[in-house]
């Protein structure tokens, strides 16, 4: 394992351990509400410092970009973190919920670790070294049809600008696929999409730490990741489409009619 990766891996367990124990005691945690349904409690936030002070320990001139505190220092190393991908099930005991942190290198995704408590799967990748579950390699499914697809989303939650358009593209998938599903922790989503479990995923307004180690998981697992019409703005933009190869170009295809403006960016 890349040295690095084994510091992010590290510190995704010891955070696990942490929200694992919380899970037991739901009903006493602090939780604040950010905006409409988007909360943050204090395991979100113990969760990231473990992670924070386990990163800075072993590489102190790097930078970080995390969900709860944001941006701190500069660098051409930048970790990029989720500390607790599915908070809203966490909450409520739902057991689909996960630690993500990913490694870009001057821009490009080099490390990613989605860690899922839960059910102790530990998906990792290093880029040009392929994706792995615990130690078994990862590859996206074979499918080819989208008949035969089953299809991960994420319904918009806290921004609903792109409403009619998300709902237009869910409609049209559900009526050419074998099935849509909405687990709700986008980063595992993306994980069981290099995993093969899911054959395809789009979503629109994500974070980059929701989907940062999830995208490098795919690409190293022979999938595709691309934005709603196929560039590679999606960190930027929040609007993904991923999958095997001839998915990913089904879901483009589906997806096409409704771009607007503001899903092209």
């Amino acid at each position: 394992m890349h040295p690095m990766l084994n510091i992010a891996v590290k510190a995704a367990i010891r955070a696990g351990k942490l929200i694992y124990r919380a899970a037991d005691n739901l009903d006493h945690l602090t939780v604040t509400k950010k905006s409409h349904a988007d909360y943050v409690s204090e395991v979100d936030r113990a969760a990231e410092r473990i992670i924070i002070e386990a990163l800075k320990e072993a590489y102190p001139s790097h930078a970080i970009l995390a969900e709860e505190s944001g941006a701190q220092g500069e660098s051409e190393y930048v970790w990029i973190i989720d500390p607790l991908d599915g908070t809203t099930n966490f909450l409520h005991g739902v057991p689909q919920y996960a630690v993500s942190i990913g490694l870009q290198h001057n821009g490009i995704m080099t490390q990613a670790v989605v860690y899922d408590p839960t059910k102790n799967d530990l998906f990792t990748a290093t880029r040009g070294r392929g994706a792995f579950l615990n130690d078994k390699r990862l590859r996206v499914s074979k499918r080819k049809e989208m008949a035969d697809a089953l299809i991960g989303t994420g319904f918009p939650y806290s921004s609903f600008e792109h409403m009619d358009a998300y709902m237009g593209i869910v409609r049209d998938v559900m009526q050419k696929s074998s099935g849509i599903r909405r687990p709700g922790a986008a980063s595992l989503d993306l994980a069981w999409t290099a995993a093969g479990r899911y054959d395809g995923f789009f979503e629109t307004g994500l974070k980059p730490w929701d989907m940062a180690a999830g995208c490098l998981l795919i690409t190293e697992a022979g999938g595709m990741v691309s934005d709603l019409h196929g560039s590679d703005t999606y960190l930027k933009s929040g609007h993904i489409c991923a999958g095997n190869p001839d998915i990913h170009q089904h879901l483009l295809h589906i997806i096409s009619p409704y771009l607007t403006p503001g899903l092209k960016g």
